[in-house]
C-alpha cells in the first residue's frame, strides 16, 4: 500500500483511512458542515476564524464531493463549483420634491406639511422634500441645493399651469445644475374633482337637496396671464358640472384675469342661478383664499389641504414622471397675453 497524500494535498487537515462507506459518508458531511457554517443565507462568504483551516472549510466556493480512487481506496475530491452570488445593490428612488407656491399666511405651510405626511404614510421609505417658490422656507433653490448628487422629481402643489410651472421651476432646476424630472401641476384631474366634491359637502353641499334647477357653484381658483392656466380651469370645472349631476360650474379668478368671483355670481344670477357655493381650487388657505371666500353668498367650501385623494394625485404625478424619459429642465418663454 502506498503512503497516504501529504497533509497539505488533503482537503482534510489530517486524512484518515476509509475503511467503509459509512466512514466516507461521515467524511463528506463532516467537509461539507465546514463549508456551510461560513455562508450566509444572502450568499456573503464569512470571513475565515482559524489559519489552520483549509480554504474550503474557511468560506471558499461551495463544492460537491466526487469519489476518486487513491491509495487504494476510495477519497472524495473537491470539484470547483459556482461561487453563490450577493444579494444586488438596489438604486435610490429619486427625491420626491414637492413645490408649494408659499404664503404669509402660517396656515399655508402647516396644511402643506399635513398633506406630505399623508404621502409619505402612502409611500413609506420615500424621500420626500418640499420647496417654496417664494414667501415661506425653506425656498425651492435651498431644497435643491440640498439634494448632494441625488436624482429628483419635483411635483408641483399648483393646480394648473401658468408662470410658475412654466419658468419659475425650470429656471431653478437649470440654476442649480441638478438631475430632474418635472411632473405636471396636479390639475385639472379626476381625483381634484372628488376632493373638490367632498370639500363643498363639508360645508354643506348637498346634491340630492339642491338641485340642478336653481343651484350653481363658482370654481375659484387663484389666476394666471398664461392662456393654458385659465384652460385646466375650465376643464377642471367642466369635470365638477360632470361630478354635481349637471349643475353649472363657473371659473373665477382672485387675480390677473376675469372673470372675478363677483361677476361669475352676477353671471349665474343671470342664468336663474341663485343658489350658489363656492368651490375652493386652492392647495392650501392664503390671501387669495380667504378673499374669494369672503365673497360667497352662501356654501364656502374650505381649501382642499391635505385631502386624501390630493395625496394619491401627488404620487400619481412622481410615478409617471420618474418613469418618463430624461430630459433636462428649460423654462418656457414668459406668457403675458
Amino acid at each position: 500500500m502506498t503512503e497516504p497524500a501529504h497533509p497539505r494535498e488533503s482537503p482534510l487537515p489530517t486524512p484518515l483511512p476509509l475503511d467503509s462507506s459509512a466512514q466516507l459518508l461521515t467524511r463528506i458531511t463532516a467537509q461539507l458542515g465546514a463549508q456551510l457554517g461560513h455562508v450566509q443565507l444572502n450568499g456573503v462568504r464569512r470571513p475565515m476564524t482559524s489559519p489552520s483551516l483549509s480554504p474550503a472549510a474557511a468560506g471558499g466556493p461551495f463544492t460537491a464531493p466526487a469519489a476518486t480512487a487513491q491509495c487504494g481506496s476510495a477519497a472524495p475530491v473537491l470539484a470547483a463549483a459556482p461561487v453563490l452570488a450577493a444579494a444586488p445593490v438596489l438604486a435610490a428612488a429619486p427625491v420626491l420634491v414637492a413645490v408649494a407656491h408659499g404664503s404669509r399666511d402660517p396656515r399655508a405651510l402647516r396644511t402643506v406639511n399635513r398633506l406630505l405626511d399623508r404621502v409619505r404614510e402612502l409611500r413609506p421609505g420615500a424621500d420626500v422634500r418640499l420647496g417654496h417658490i417664494e414667501l415661506d422656507t425653506p425656498l425651492l433653490p435651498d431644497t435643491l441645493a440640498g439634494l448632494r448628487g441625488r436624482e429628483a422629481v419635483l411635483v408641483p402643489l399648483l393646480l394648473g399651469r401658468g408662470f410658475h410651472v412654466g419658468h419659475d421651476i425650470p429656471a431653478a432646476v437649470a440654476a442649480a445644475g441638478v438631475r430632474a424630472r418635472l411632473a405636471p401641476p396636479l390639475g385639472p384631474h379626476p381625483l381634484l374633482v372628488e376632493a373638490l366634491h367632498d370639500r363643498l359637502v363639508e360645508a354643506g353641499w348637498r346634491d340630492a337637496e339642491t338641485g340642478v334647477r336653481g343651484a350653481g357653484v363658482v370654481l375659484a381658483a387663484a389666476g394666471s396671464r398664461d392662456p393654458a392656466s385659465a384652460a385646466d380651469a375650465r376643464r377642471t370645472a367642466a369635470l365638477l358640472t360632470e361630478r354635481l349631476g349637471g349643475v353649472p360650474v363657473v371659473p373665477a379668478y382672485a387675480s390677473a384675469t376675469s372673470p372675478t368671483v363677483p361677476e361669475a355670481l352676477r353671471a349665474l344670477a343671470a342664468r336663474g342661478r341663485h343658489r350658489v357655493a363656492l368651490a375652493s381650487y386652492f392647495t392650501a388657505p392664503g390671501r387669495f383664499a380667504t378673499a374669494s371666500r369672503s365673497a360667497a353668498p352662501w356654501v364656502a367650501a374650505a381649501p382642499l389641504g391635505d385631502h386624501p385623494a390630493l395625496a394619491r394625485l401627488v404620487l400619481h404625478r412622481y410615478d409617471a414622471a420618474r418613469d418618463a424619459p430624461y430630459e433636462a429642465a428649460a423654462p418656457r418663454p414668459l406668457v403675458t397675453a
